[in-house]
């Protein structure tokens, strides 16, 4: 019944739209609901254990799979960037394959390059600065709620990989160099993200920069989470193992995503319209 509420519903702004002589602008991606953030962290703990699993089974050593997966998320990127509106299938699968490559990015500058956590972090939260300041000053707003053009949905991803990498980053730098331990990190985040939530509910913090804020610790919190349950008892965690990890969280992903497919609870309606040219 949802479903067909939503068809209809959408239907009918087609039908009005065109009637007025109006283009509708649909946005590439999803609303921000409770199924967001809870697909979100599960996506951020899979892509830390995948990254770490295909490192280490794959045989292709760090940068050949950061080849790999680069390649996978360029194809998929393309893909979405083709679509005409928010797809969850497509969106959820960049967004998984941009946690592993975001995972990837700093796993090779603190690995191969030696570069330490703590300049990575410095440098990633930087470059995501210059990200927002860019984007806002060219298209006027952050919004995920705008994403309707080739250029904001660009910046859209481009700021996705960079909170990706930077979350990666500075989550090994508190539970690995600062010794806080994967499920202490874990709540630490998850204390953060509250209070975000809090200030924006009851203290009428900007719902956009609260937004991004809770966007970066998400990738943390769930690598915390990710890490604890696969790494060995010795090292911290609680020895489930990656492939175990990894399984259990993406099918948990594909179920929830394969729901949103179906009944499109996630999916916007256009947020504007445009005139057709004379």
């Amino acid at each position: 019944m949802a479903h067909e509420t939503s068809e209809t519903t959408a239907a009918s702004s087609v039908d009005a739209a065109a009637s007025s002589g109006r283009r509708l602008r649909w946005d590439k991606v999803p609303e921000v609901t409770v199924y967001f953030w809870i697909i979100k962290v599960l996506c951020t703990t899979v892509g830390e254990t995948a990254a770490d699993l295909l490192n280490e089974k794959a045989g292709l050593g760090l940068t050949g799979v950061s080849v790999l997966m680069g390649a996978l998320l360029a194809i998929v990127l393309v893909v979405q960037f083709r679509t005409g509106a928010y797809r969850a299938g497509v969106y959820w699968t960049a967004v998984a394959l941009i946690s592993v490559v975001g995972t990837l990015i700093s796993d090779n500058l603190t690995d191969n390059m030696g570069v330490p956590l703590e300049i990575s972090t410095t440098v990633f939260a930087i470059v995501l600065a210059v990200v927002f300041g860019v984007w806002h000053r060219r298209e006027g707003t952050l919004s995920i709620h705008s994403i309707d053009t080739p250029g904001r949905e660009s910046f859209y991803w481009l700021a996705v990989l960079f909170t990706f990498a930077l979350g990666t980053a500075a989550g090994d730098l508190v539970s690995e160099r600062m010794n806080f331990g994967y499920w202490l990190s874990a709540v630490l985040f998850a204390l953060v993200i509250a209070a975000v939530a809090l200030a924006h509910f009851a203290l009428d913090l900007d719902a956009v920069w609260s937004f991004w804020i809770a966007y970066v610790l998400t990738r943390p919190l769930g690598a915390s989470v990710g890490d604890y349950l696969s790494q060995p008892n010795g090292d911290g965690g609680v020895g489930l193992g990656a492939v175990p990890t990894s399984v259990l969280f993406l099918g948990v992903v594909l179920g929830l995503v394969v729901y949103l497919a179906v009944t499109q609870k996630d999916v916007a309606q256009p947020q504007r319209t445009v005139r057709h040219a004379a």
